[in-house]
């Protein structure tokens, strides 16, 4: 009788070059962001809540022609903050006004206008790659249709107009590059109408968004249910593509990537950025397009194709949102800025602005990648090169681990042999590194992984040509003629006096 070899455990272990667990990436520090994330400054952040306060109201539907109160006024003073902000860095940002006439549930019959305000720093030498940061400018009271009571937002969403715009001032002291856009939505909480602006106007642009990364909702550390938490902000992303097709749904279920579309490793890759660069705060990954039930305007982007997240507190108060102001048996409804914890708003813009820059600076993910090891001890991952990149990181995890575990150094090759490491096993991805050492989020293999823009396909195959897509159906409505980019400038077609602003 023959005996058979028997390999232990350690053994076994040791057959992975890694078997110790690996820093999730991006793996390397990078001095430039501890600088980013040490000038974003919380006395900058109040002040722009208070102003926007100031405003009284910001519903969508507000007067756009006084100068001191209504989302016309907000836009231009969040406007005048971009503009003094390019004259600090030789005129790094161009300050866009994408707008649209939308009708819906929550709109006039006749339809409204909608405007976002928009800065984009260009990128140097990858511009067409762009990472989005947005929140909403819009306010709403308890009646969604009431557009003239005070309805201050201060947190829903001053908070993260307020991170959008100190992103901003930290970011444009710097060059990256992929380009950078920051943009301050209207007529969210009429319909995502900003999101679906500023989502379709990067598709018009001809952008690959890597990355749009929602604040809505990040200034408050205090829960209605008296949960107090300064160190946590929930990073919400969707585990698979909102555009696949039932093909792709299919293949997906019978081989993995329920939890790896591009938006969840966006989400790890932040999670790993927040424990490398802030002190004792923490992202918590929250495996949801959004909280149960709600939206938000990371959601035009998923219908539009790209990858997605929102950040939200990590207790909210329901009193505090969509309220009037009042007080009522003892209980303080509203959203002021008491609510508010500029600390904790600070430690938000800190990842949103290490986060982008990261991004920015490394390469683009590998794309056409592919994984094959089918009956067999070793494990092939093959992909096209990323322009820039020097070199990749093969990366894997136990398929119920929520973060990388392992990595294999790949060189500057376009395929690696993973050594004794069984496909059946393990979920799989690479990233791509720069000369310099920025990481790329890791992408995992083929459809269900790519952060290609996936927008939606029709009966044939072909992706279909849908303005403004709206997978989710909610409020109806639709767009009225024209969007602002398509057609001359309002100024040529209007008179001065027409106040829109």
């Amino acid at each position: 009788m023959v005996s058979k070899p028997v390999v232990s455990a350690a053994l076994a272990a040791a057959l992975y070059s890694t078997a110790a667990l690996a820093v999730p990436p991006p793996v390397n520090i990078h001095p430039p962001l501890r600088a980013i994330a040490g000038a974003v400054k919380a006395s900058n952040l109040h002040a722009s809540d208070v102003a926007l306060v100031g405003f009284g109201t910001r519903h969508t539907l507000s007067t756009t022609t006084s100068k001191t109160r209504g989302i016309g006024a907000a836009r231009r003073w969040v406007a005048a903050q971009f503009e003094t902000i390019s004259k600090g860095c030789d005129g790094c940002l161009e300050i866009v006004k994408p707008a649209q006439v939308f009708t819906g549930e929550r709109m006039p019959k006749a339809g409204a206008e909608v405007m976002d305000v928009v800065a984009i720093q260009r990128g140097t030498s990858d511009p067409n790659r762009v990472i989005v940061i947005t929140a909403h400018l819009d306010s709403r009271r308890t009646d969604v249709m009431d557009a003239t009571g005070d309805a201050p937002g201060a947190n829903d969403d001053a908070a993260g107009v307020a991170a959008v715009i100190e992103t901003a001032r930290v970011l444009s002291q710097y060059k990256f590059p992929a380009t950078l856009v920051y943009s301050a939505d209207s007529g969210e909480e009429q319909g995502l109408f900003g999101g679906k602006i500023i989502a379709q106007y990067a598709v018009d642009q001809g952008w690959n968004v890597e990355a749009n990364l929602n604040n809505d909702m990040v200034g408050n550390d205090h829960g209605g249910n008296g949960v107090f938490d300064p160190h946590t902000i929930r990073v919400f992303s969707e585990g698979t593509k909102t555009n696949e097709t039932l093909q792709q749904a299919a293949y997906r279920r019978y081989h993995g990537g329920d939890v790896d579309s591009p938006s969840r490793n966006l989400a790890r890759y932040m999670q790993a950025l927040a424990e490398q660069y802030l002190d004792n705060f923490h992202v918590r990954m929250v495996y949801r397009t959004d909280r149960w039930g709600r939206s938000g305007d990371q959601v035009p982007f998923l219908e539009q194709g790209f990858p997605a997240v929102r950040l939200s507190e990590s207790n909210e108060d329901y009193a505090r949102q969509h309220q009037n102001v009042r007080i009522e048996n003892g209980v303080h409804y509203g959203d002021v800025i008491a609510g508010v914890d500029f600390d904790y708003l600070a430690n938000v813009t800190r990842l949103d602005a290490v986060t982008m820059a990261s991004l920015a600076m490394a390469p683009p993910p590998p794309s056409q990648l592919s994984v094959q090891g089918a009956v067999a001890y070793d494990t092939t991952l093959s992909w096209q090169a990323s322009p820039a990149a020097a070199g990749y990181n093969a990366w894997w995890r136990e398929t119920t681990a929520s973060q990388w575990q392992h990595v294999q150094k790949a060189g500057d090759a376009d395929s690696v042999v993973l050594k004794n490491i069984i496909l059946d096993d393990y979920y799989f991805g690479v990233s791509a590194v720069s000369k310099d050492g920025w990481e790329s989020p890791v992408e995992f293999p083929g459809f269900a992984g790519s952060f290609a823009r996936s927008p939606k396909l029709g009966a044939d195959g072909k992706p279909v040509n849908e303005r403004y897509p709206s997978l989710f159906g909610k409020w109806g409505g639709g767009a009225v003629g024209p969007a602002s980019w398509q057609h001359p400038p309002a100024a040529a077609r209007r008179p001065p006096s027409s106040g829109r602003g």
